[in-house]
């Protein structure tokens, strides 16, 4: 029967993450310095090197002059879509915006005929209600005397 003394006393591998580094000296000022100089012309150097690449896809289409002719057929065409659909699009607003004023017009005017009856309504109902009692207190006064 196996014991737990004699479990624990078989050697095993160390892994590799457990294995004890030997940590990197710290860099001196001059490495600093060198590494600050190599960053400070290396930014430069990299975006010139991006630069001279978007350049050269730019160009690329343009190299000969059947190339030059499709690619500006090309951005034609491109051109021509987007206005027409540019144009479309105004169009439309403009049809939307119209119907919604046309809308708003008559909701309006609508509205307006609506007060003016009822005005006009209420103006008659007093008038003949002044006159009534106008030709009341006539009658009155004509019997008084």
């Amino acid at each position: 029967m196996p014991t737990k003394s004699s479990k624990a006393s078989t050697p095993r591998a160390k892994p590799k993450s457990q294995a004890k580094r030997v940590p990197a000296p710290a860099p001196s000022r001059v490495e600093q310095a060198r590494t600050a100089a190599e960053s400070a012309v290396d930014v430069p150097v990299g975006v010139v090197l991006e630069v001279s690449d978007r350049v050269a896809e730019l160009v690329e289409p343009f190299a000969g002059r059947t190339a030059a002719q499709k690619q500006l057929k090309s951005y034609g065409t491109q051109l021509r879509r987007t206005v027409k659909r540019s144009e479309r699009r105004g169009a439309s607003a403009r049809r939307k915006a119209a119907t919604e004023a046309r809308k708003t017009r008559n909701r309006v005017e609508r509205e307006a005929r609506r007060r003016q009856r009822e005005v006009e309504t209420t103006l008659k109902r007093n008038r003949t209600e002044v006159e009534q009692r106008v030709r009341r207190v006539a009658d009155q006064l004509t019997a008084l005397r």
